[in-house]
């Protein structure tokens, strides 16, 4: 099992490399606010648990484990992102998802999914829940 920081690593060169022919370390760390040295630090793990290969000066290739992984867990934020969406948090949905990702089970995840769909299909009641008053106990 990766940490959190090393699944940010991961998704991060995954979200570069569909879009770049080269990813550079510079990027990942300037796209995540980390530090050079700590990016290097995460990629040569990375590279020791076979999700990449990464030499110093040569070019990071995401590898077979690394692509599938790592397209879990953009596909993984993607989801989070589209649920706090629609049930219409007033929050910041990249922070709420990034702080939500790590921690959700992969059946919580496809829990979720599930539910989307459904919402989806039930506008009627996205609608009421936007609009439900309610006395929380979590008032404050």
């Amino acid at each position: 099992m990766l940490s959190p920081s090393l699944e940010d690593y991961l998704e991060e060169v995954y979200r570069l490399s569909l879009y770049n022919e080269e990813i550079r370390i510079k990027d990942i760390a300037e796209c995540l606010n980390f530090s050079m040295p700590s990016v290097v630090k995460g990629l040569k793990k990375l590279d020791e648990l076979g999700y990449i290969r990464y030499k110093p000066y040569e070019k990071i290739k995401l590898l077979d484990k690394g692509n599938k992984k790592g397209k879990f867990l953009v596909d993984r934020n993607y989801i989070l992102k589209e649920f706090i969406t629609i049930i219409g948090a007033k929050c910041d949905i990249d922070q709420e998802a990034e702080a939500m990702e790590h921690y959700f089970s992969i059946e919580t995840i496809k829990s979720i999914e599930k539910l989307i769909v459904v919402l989806k299909e039930n506008e009627n009641i996205v609608k009421q829940i936007k609009d439900k008053k309610i006395d929380s106990v979590l008032d404050i």
